[in-house]
């Protein structure tokens, strides 16, 4: 499940974090369920173990849900699973879970080691050990190594799976972490070495020293064995900034280091500072870009919207541009760019990754994964060759070799467990290297990708996995997924748990690409934002009527899912069009769209909803909020509705006021809150299982 632009720390360009207006929200004394807004009282604590107690007595007791677990714990727990993997410094790492290792653990080889049939892995750190020793419920949040040989990371522990982390120094060399060496306690914050011996820290350094929403604005270089008070300021973002002000270093893997500071005005906005003798210098760039890497001498950025350079280029919406770095670093107000690449009309940038000398982008051409390698040429240019690999599937960069030439990708379809694929970026070749085991017999099923048409026009593609033989009687139970928001590409992918508890037993399964994500580019994003965003709802129906006028379903077998940013989709169509559906999964969501900007991180996401301060947004974020628009007297489709305590982006208060508004009304409904997980569904396999477990026995309960 991909929440998309309610990411945690999408790599600095999508830090997410919350700015709360003081004239945001509804009046506290027309919400007689503001108090679950409380995050965990005493009287919270008891109407969520209530609502748990009576979710769980009849799911938990369904006579599906014991074999639904079993598979779902299972397939967590396979130690076939393909474990993806992590350069550091030479070796590859892989952080794991099983049956033994509940937390996980980070384990590292060699990278001839990791292609070998079975790997001999050296256990690094062990998280279950450490959380035993220290009697904390520790979650694994990543590393970040130094330059050079990276012995030396920060690595970012998580009490429950919270977006807040502590931070402390390891050493892979040792398995051990550092006496005396860099430790942040726990809060929201980011960190980025600049040598082996000093990193930029943004966090909360004095009481206050957050953006109102509570996320870090002031960065500050800390030297090792200097008292973390003593720290010296770089850059001071604003309170009322809509996100905050990260570091981060870009490393070109053989020597070459450019140290940046990306301040974030809004979610889609970014101003970029070099930190140049101890400063911080703005470059000028426009406010929708992403700094993507560095390879050699070139700073890699993408755009989101169109752009002229200092020297009268322009560049489109969408394209990759670069920098030479030691201009760029001598002249930031007046920079130059050279074209990398220019997205045509169906086609949109995914990700980058860089090697030694070597750039590698991921692409959609119609919503179908694309790989390409690109060469710096003298002069500045870049040449391109094109990866072969299988057509009709979906690509994902997983890692690159910062010090050589090696990258990994990832293959997958619904019908197609995932591959690993090496890409000798020097050589221009791609291997498949290793692949998942099949989880369930996908020759009895097929891939279609179909077209809807919105009530405005335009063409929404969806995607469609079901039997070969299916009989279009209108009687297939169907989940359909959706997500809509913040330019997040929706893409097929391989799942055995889809395959086991869903496709061989009779479903069908749906993925629309509806305006709002980022299919085909950031016009596909901006099409449904703020006041705009009824055509994301409108472009999900339609594909729901089309699956209907097909004979696929009809409302009374037709289910649909979503998470997040999804799970206000799944809260619209609920009480938009609750004839439509026969079930409505409705996963961590945002609900109420009144008061979501005074909710966890939710003020950060002005920039995708608008916001109560302005009028007319006002007016449109009440029209569609979920929470305001449930009735009485309406016969809804029973929801299945769960967040989790530890959640600390959306907030599970969303969750809980609807079920509670629904309760009130006598409408029928499923609740559950699982205490640990933050925004997921679990933090760890049996945790995530029960989730997984819970839904599928919902969507038979409900359609089959």
């Amino acid at each position: 499940m991909n929440h998309g632009g309610i990411g945690r720390r999408a790599a600095l360009a999508g830090l997410v974090v919350a700015l709360v207006t003081a004239c945001g929200g509804s009046d506290p004394g027309a919400d007689p369920y503001l108090w679950l807004e409380e995050l965990d009282s005493p009287r919270v604590q008891s109407w969520v173990a209530a609502e748990n107690a009576k979710t769980l007595d009849v799911l938990e007791k369904d006579p599906g849900y014991a074999a639904n677990l079993t598979t779902a714990v299972e397939l967590g727990k396979a130690p076939d699973r393909l474990p993806l993997p992590r350069f550091h410094g030479g070796a590859v790492g892989n952080f794991w879970q099983d049956g033994d290792h509940q937390r996980g653990i980070w384990r590292e080889t060699t990278v001839a080691g990791y292609e070998a049939p079975q790997p001999e892995w050296k256990t690094v750190l062990d998280l279950d050990a450490l959380a035993a020793a220290e009697g904390r419920n520790w979650v694994w949040e990543g590393m970040n190594c130094a330059p050079g040989a990276g012995a030396r990371c920060l690595v970012e522990l998580s009490d429950g799976g919270a977006d807040a982390v502590t931070v402390r120094e390891f050493d892979r060399s040792t398995g051990q972490f550092v006496a005396g060496g860099f430790v942040l306690d726990e809060g929201k914050q980011y960190t980025s070495w600049v040598d082996e011996n000093t990193l930029l820290v943004s966090r909360e350094w004095n009481p206050g020293d957050t953006t109102v929403s509570g996320y870090p604005y002031v960065v500050k270089r800390w030297e090792r064995g200097q008292p973390l008070a003593d720290a010296t300021e770089i850059l001071r973002g604003d309170p009322a900034d809509g996100l905050g002000t990260a570091p981060f270093l870009l490393d070109g893997g053989r020597g070459e280091r450019v140290t940046m500071v990306v301040r974030r005005p809004s979610f889609f906005e970014s101003q970029i500072s070099l930190v140049r003798d101890g400063q911080a210098v703005r470059i000028d760039l426009p406010p929708k870009v992403d700094v993507q890497g560095l390879v050699g001498d070139r700073v890699l950025v993408s755009l989101r919207q169109d752009w002229t350079g200092a020297d009268g280029q322009a560049f489109a919406a969408g394209s990759l541009i670069s920098f030479d770095r030691d201009e760029l670093t001598a002249a930031p107000d007046r920079p130059r760019a050279t074209l990398v690449y220019a997205p045509g009309p169906t086609q949109t940038l995914q990700q980058v990754m860089t090697t030694r000398a070597h750039l590698i982008t991921t692409s959609l051409d119609d919503v179908r994964g694309r790989a390409t390698v690109y060469t710096p040429l003298p002069g500045g240019g870049w040449s391109a060759a094109p990866v072969a690999l299988p057509e009709n599937a979906t690509v994902d960069a997983v890692d690159a070799d910062s010090r050589g030439d090696t990258a990994y990708l990832t293959v997958s379809s619904p019908v197609t467990p995932v591959t690993l694929w090496r890409l000798d970026t020097a050589a221009g070749r791609a291997d498949p290297i290793k692949a998942a085991p099949a989880r369930f017999d996908a020759s009895r099923f097929v891939v279609e990708q179909l077209k809807a048409t919105s009530p405005d026009g335009t063409r929404v593609p969806y995607f469609i996995v079901h039997a070969a033989g299916m009989k279009y009687d209108g009687k297939n139970p169907t989940i359909m997924y959706g997500y809509g928001g913040f330019g997040s590409s929706e893409t097929p992918g391989y799942s055995g748990l889809l395959g086991r508890l869903w496709l061989e037993r009779g479903g069908v399964y749906v993925i629309a690409n509806i305006r709002g994500g980022g299919e085909y580019g950031p016009a596909w994003h901006e099409a449904a934002l703020k006041t705009q965003r009824q055509r994301a709802f409108d472009d999900f129906r339609a594909v729901a009527d089309d699956l209907i006028g097909r004979d696929v379903t009809t409302p009374r077998h037709l289910g649909i899912q979503g998470g997040s940013n999804g799970g206000l989709l799944m809260g619209v169509q609920f009480t938009q069009a609750p004839e439509l559906w026969n079930a409505v999964d409705i996963q961590i969501p945002l609900l109420d769209m009144v008061r979501y900007e005074q909710i966890a991180a939710g003020a950060s996401w002005t920039g995708e909803y608008g916001t109560v301060a302005d009028p007319a947004e006002r007016a449109f974020l009440q029209s569609i909020s979920p929470y305001a628009q449930l009735r009485s007297g309406v016969s809804y489709p029973k929801p299945f509705i769960w967040t989790t305590t530890k959640d600390d982006r959306v907030g599970p208060q969303h969750a809980r006021k609807f079920a509670a508004r629904l309760s009130e009304l006598g409408a029928p409904y499923f609740f559950y809150e699982a205490t640990q997980g933050g925004h997921g569904s679990g933090a760890n396999i049996d945790e995530r299982a029960r989730t997984s477990a819970l839904e599928y026995t919902y969507f038979a309960r409900q359609l089959m």
